[in-house]
């Protein structure tokens, strides 16, 4: 199930799908993506960078108790929340923004939307990559967010996720159950057109396991959707659930007492943001930006 790392090849993922789901307002943040914001700021205990500066990018869907851990790892740090849609960044107001008698503090210096290009020191995006129609497209945007040496912090899933759920999708005939998860190989190259270097990537595998068919789907439900292009058309009846419920039975393994399990495979992702690279041309263009960097860089 993984994608190909050329931009000039789509993936899977239906973009008007995409956007709906990216839009989807969340009462609370996903327990998987959590746990998986809980790992990935672990990591920066290996960071020696301290950044004056960052954006959280999209923290209703990546996790509140992770942004809460950040906020706390660099109290003094200048934070910007950016956010799929006005109404989503109406509800991170509401679940961020520290009482009125304490906005004075510098310790809760807290904004939204994105801030000017060029600024940000950390770009902390925590389970957004996989969902993007234009993957590509999003990472150069981080890239231009970020000042020159700053950093990128982002996970995603990797192309073993839900490989049960797709097995018993393929044996009944069914379209795929998901749409196609990148390699974290891919993952580095694409960075690497983005304008990053240094990418480091790696991943885990991690084992989720049910009691029935009907918390499993549930659990499905509130973790993510199929984007795929060639998904389901409509909605499916009673019969189908029924059928699909029967199919999940397969899944029931006896090394986990007869419990239905689910593979996810989680990719994390580090890269920099280098000095600008000018190609010697007999004409060259240079952004009033990268000019301002190199100048400030002599």
């Amino acid at each position: 199930m993984s994608e190909p790392s050329s931009p000039d090849t789509p993936p899977s993922i239906d973009p008007v799908a995409s956007a709906r789901w990216a839009a989807w307002p969340h009462a609370a943040s996903p327990w998987l993506n959590e746990e998986i914001g809980r790992r990935m700021e672990d990591r920066l205990q290996w960071i020696r960078l301290q950044p004056k500066s960052w954006v959280d990018w999209a923290p209703l869907s990546g996790g509140l108790q992770t942004h809460a851990k950040l906020r706390a790892r660099y109290p003094q740090a200048q934070c910007s929340v950016v956010e799929a849609s006005p109404h989503l960044e109406q509800l991170a107001r509401q679940s961020l923004q520290a009482p009125f008698w304490k906005r004075w503090l510098p310790s809760h210096a807290l904004s939204f939307g994105a801030p000017a290009a060029g600024s940000a020191d950390m770009l902390w995006a925590n389970m957004a990559l996989h969902n993007s129609a234009n993957p590509q497209a999003l990472l150069q945007q981080w890239h231009q967010q970020l000042a020159v040496d700053g950093f990128l912090m982002f996970s995603c899933l990797g192309p073993d996720t839900l490989r049960e759920l797709a097995e018993v999708y393929q044996a009944q005939g069914w379209p795929p159950a998901s749409h196609a998860f990148t390699d974290m190989h891919d993952w580095g190259d694409m960075l690497v057109q983005a304008g990053f270097a240094e990418p480091v990537m790696d991943m885990e595998r991690i084992t989720l396991t049910y009691a029935d068919a009907d918390s499993l789907l549930a659990e499905c439900r509130l973790l993510g959707r199929n984007l795929h292009r060639e998904r389901f058309a409509g909605l499916r009846g009673k019969r189908w659930l029924a059928q699909l419920k029967t199919a999940l039975l397969a899944l029931a393994k006896p090394q986990q007492d007869g419990r239905l399990t689910l593979t996810v495979e989680v990719i994390y992702g580090h890269a920099l943001k280098p000095i600008p690279r000018l190609k010697v041309q007999s004409e060259s263009t240079v952004s009033l930006q990268d000019m301002r960097t190199l100048l400030s860089k002599k």
